[in-house]
């Protein structure tokens, strides 16, 4: 008998469920995330599971990678591509599982692309650049917003990062005003 196992993740704790071929409920358990419970939850069933879909939530590396170690045939479900069935009458995450091992079962489970274990580290550091690239350039927009709606002065964001603390003391006199864009030149600085 073939069998479909989908785990909807969360940041603590997980809804395991297995199905068979004709969608009924095999098993289903909600464990805390530890793989070796994952793993013992799932031996039984081991050699008919056709796969085991698993959700693609921010913390997804550890538990993929367990299960693929483990000998287990995984799917990444690309829940943003994936349709919520709209006859669904629940929305918990038992019926998550479920819509997730029956998609995986009739072959339209949307996949994420599993990196590999060893790109994953620089793939993390180029988000975090990018993440500091935003926070730097809405620094810089927050100075000229700053700037234009208490000075009536426009400044460009090349005037920005070119701009002294006593620059800024002499050009906005009053503390309070000074405060703000010495601080945020001050984050800019660590930024770049």
């Amino acid at each position: 008998m073939k069998l479909y196992a989908a785990i909807d993740l969360h940041s603590n704790q997980q809804t395991l469920v297995v199905l068979d071929e004709q969608d009924r409920q095999v098993h289903r358990r909600r464990l805390p995330n530890v793989l070796e419970g994952v793993l013992g939850e799932l031996a039984p069933f081991q050699r008919e599971l056709e796969g085991v879909v698993v959700e693609s939530t921010y913390n997804w590396y550890w538990l993929v990678d367990g299960l693929m170690a483990a000998g287990y045939r995984v799917h990444l479900a690309n829940t943003a591509a994936l349709e919520p069935y709209e006859g669904l009458k629940h929305g918990d995450d038992d019926s998550d599982a479920r819509w997730l091992a029956h998609c995986l079962r009739l072959g339209l489970l949307p996949e994420g692309y599993i990196y590999p274990r060893e790109t994953r580290p620089v793939r993390d550091l180029l988000r975090k650049r990018a993440q500091l690239v935003r926070q730097r350039t809405a620094d810089i927009l927050s100075i000229e917003n700053l700037t234009s709606r208490n000075t009536g002065v426009q400044i460009n964001g090349n005037r920005v990062k070119q701009l002294t603390v006593e620059e800024v003391r002499q050009q906005y006199g009053q503390e309070d005003l000074a405060l703000p864009v010495e601080s945020t030149l001050a984050v800019i600085e660590v930024l770049d």
